[in-house]
């Protein structure tokens, strides 16, 4: 089981996504202009997948804790943020908050397509779990990785968020396991480290940027078991087919 943001993909730049948004739509500031806003949209936390925000007006923490929970209240809750930072053009809000969905918007770590290539030739199943309040699905498409995903389990869909641990139920039911043989691959302690509750393994990496983060997953090759990572890890041998008597699914 894998997050999504911060593990698997990483979202663009405060500075790129205002300056998306301000190029389509023909829109002029100052360099002084432009930086200040990037500034404030950061402080504020408005792009989601960004920075969290350095601090929450009281009229929005309810909905920034339920955001996740259901499409209109993550765009409430990140056009709330966007409006705080003082972009208040309604236009404007509603094409910054769409930006953030767009497959240009996140660029998947070097070795993201590697992993869960490797995975799925090795027979070993693979399950997104995220915290979200849209349909990633476009966003793995594009970037070629659905091919690859096995289950995904969306707390917009499912109506929980990490760390619950029934979305991690709901992914290892979708996949036919038991938590117990699972490893959930994740950046944030605290919601992805739910998924201890239910038994499963849990391994931890750094939310960096992609070009500073090479090969954060490889360590999940030597996670999976002897078997699996003989068939799974290109770096270790050749990948080997897999039997009906040691193929093993872990996602």
């Amino acid at each position: 089981m894998f997050d999504f943001s911060g593990t698997l993909l990483r979202v663009e730049s405060t500075a790129h996504w205002l300056d998306a948004v301000l190029t389509e739509n023909d829109v002029p500031l100052s360099g002084d202009e432009f930086a200040h806003t990037v500034e404030r949209l950061t402080a504020h936390g408005a792009l989601p997948g960004g920075p969290a925000p350095q601090r929450l007006p009281r009229r929005l923490r309810r909905l920034w804790a339920e955001r996740d929970l259901d499409a209109e209240r993550h765009r409430a809750a990140y056009s709330g943020l966007i409006k705080e930072a003082g972009v208040t053009e309604p236009e404007l809000v509603r094409a910054l908050y769409d930006r953030h969905m767009a497959p240009e918007a996140w660029h998947p770590y070097p070795d993201t397509a590697r992993t869960l290539s490797e995975l799925s030739r090795g027979g070993v199943s693979v399950a997104v779990v995220s915290n979200i309040g849209w349909d990633l699905r476009p966003v793995f498409r594009a970037h070629g990785l659905d091919e690859w995903v096995d289950v995904y389990a969306l707390s917009y869909e499912v109506g929980v968020q990490k760390p619950d641990p029934a979305i991690f139920r709901f992914a290892c039911e979708g996949l036919g396991l038991a938590p117990a043989e699972t490893l959930m691959v994740g950046d944030d302690r605290t919601a992805d480290g739910g998924a201890e509750a239910l038994g499963a393994r849990v391994h931890f990496v750094d939310h960096l940027p992609v070009d500073r983060r090479p090969d954060g997953l490889r360590p999940v090759f030597g996670l999976l078991g002897d078997a699996a990572a003989r068939r799974v890890d290109p770096l270790r041998r050749p990948v080997e087919p897999a039997s009906d008597d040691d193929a093993r699914k872990a996602p």
